[in-house]
């Protein structure tokens, strides 16, 4: 099957932890941008990127590029494209999605009619048919990229976001995206083989993506719909078989502990349902304590705090507290841990009253946020960050 450009997205300042995990996964990264990486593969490798990724978001896979100088230069270029090639004749449906910064495009919408009018024009000439079409994301997907005059196209294999890895049943307040806690264990010091802490840990998302990580199970193993298989170079066969590649028996026990705390009950019984569901309750202690009361085993570990950000002076003001006793705990009782905070707001940050050792940029959505890293001197230290 021959390769084409493959553009994995992921979310603002996460480019590097992506690059990273394809390379972990053979694929050579050819270029990033703040949102995404380039490689190039088959359609095959879309399928198996979409069951395996982590910190990815969408796999897109590119089927032309041209310039464009307005919607009616669109719409001949993209007549031209042999859609037939991609779309079922029958029982089809497609979603056109878009990334437009063009100054002749004043509706928003009128680039996605015009393409869609384009293929709809194509395949009606071509096979006599034509693809029902729609806003729903849970089947064919093709996603528009043009900027000044320069035009991509892709077919979108995700559809739904690969963020979704199907085990969220309770979201609980705010929760972190699955993709982003990966990114966000990918930018520790974590080594996959000693404790991982999770103190306020919520809906147990970064608890949960610990687990799964340090078990090597798929990030998809769960799902079992993408858009990739309502396009013509869907082989089913060929996609169960990648799927029995790649699937991996949850263990039943890991040799270091995963901890997951909070001081609401509720969050905790959310954090569980949501660990049952991926398989991996079994290998998360779960307690429920307030985050100065969590256990903190004595050899060397990580632990991970993603506080409330406190959005209203109030509120911040409330947190001031919070944050300095956070500095507190790792000082008084996690020495030899790396310690590390998320948070969304730069003030409170200071509140903890400990020197960072790197503040790593995050997006959590549109807020700027910080990934606070600490390194915590004193007990038994892990040889490998001597």
């Amino acid at each position: 099957m021959y390769k084409r450009t493959i553009l994995v997205t992921c979310p603002k300042a996460c480019a590097e932890y992506l690059a990273e995990e394809l390379k972990s996964l053979g694929y050579e990264p050819t270029s990033l941008v703040s949102n995404g990486v380039f490689i190039s593969g088959t359609y095959e490798d879309c399928i198996r990127l979409n069951l395996t990724l982590r910190t990815g978001l969408r796999v897109l896979w590119e089927v032309d590029n041209f310039t464009a100088r307005d919607g009616e230069d669109l719409y001949h270029q993209a007549v031209r494209m042999p859609w037939e090639e991609w779309i079922p004749a029958e029982d089809a449906y497609i979603s056109i999605v878009s990334s437009v910064r063009n100054e002749t495009v004043v509706n928003t919408n009128f680039p996605n009619l015009r393409l869609k009018d384009a293929i709809v024009d194509r395949m009606r000439e071509v096979t006599g048919d034509r693809p029902n079409s729609g806003n729903e994301r849970d089947r064919g997907v093709i996603f528009l990229y043009w900027h000044e005059e320069e035009v991509c196209i892709y077919l979108d294999t995700s559809g739904i976001p690969i963020s979704n890895r199907a085990y969220r049943a309770m979201p609980g307040a705010a929760p972190m995206r699955e993709n982003l806690a990966a990114s966000v264990i990918a930018a520790t010091r974590w080594d996959k083989a000693s404790p991982f802490l999770n103190p306020m840990c919520g809906s147990g998302t970064l608890a949960i993506e610990a687990a799964l990580l340090a078990s090597g199970v798929p990030g998809q193993q769960l799902r079992h719909e993408f858009a990739f298989q309502h396009f013509k170079p869907f082989d089913n066969a060929r996609y169960q078989e990648i799927r029995a590649e790649v699937r991996k028996r949850v263990p039943d026990s890991l040799p270091f502990p995963i901890i997951a705390s909070d001081i609401d009950r509720q969050a905790i019984r959310a954090a569980e349902t949501n660990a049952k569901k991926a398989g991996v309750a079994h290998l998360i202690d779960f307690r429920v304590c307030d985050f100065r009361e969590a256990p903190i085993p004595e050899e060397s570990g990580t632990i991970v705090l993603n506080p409330e950000y406190g959005e209203r002076l109030g509120e911040q003001r409330q947190l001031e507290a919070t944050y300095k006793a956070i500095g507190d705990l790792f000082k008084q009782k996690c020495p030899g841990y790396w310690g590390y905070i998320f948070t969304g707001n730069k003030t409170l940050g200071k509140r903890v009253g400990l020197k960072t050792k790197r503040k790593i940029e995050f997006y959590n959505g549109p807020i700027e946020c910080r990934l606070l890293e600490y390194e915590l001197y004193g007990g038994t230290r892990n040889p490998k960050y001597q």
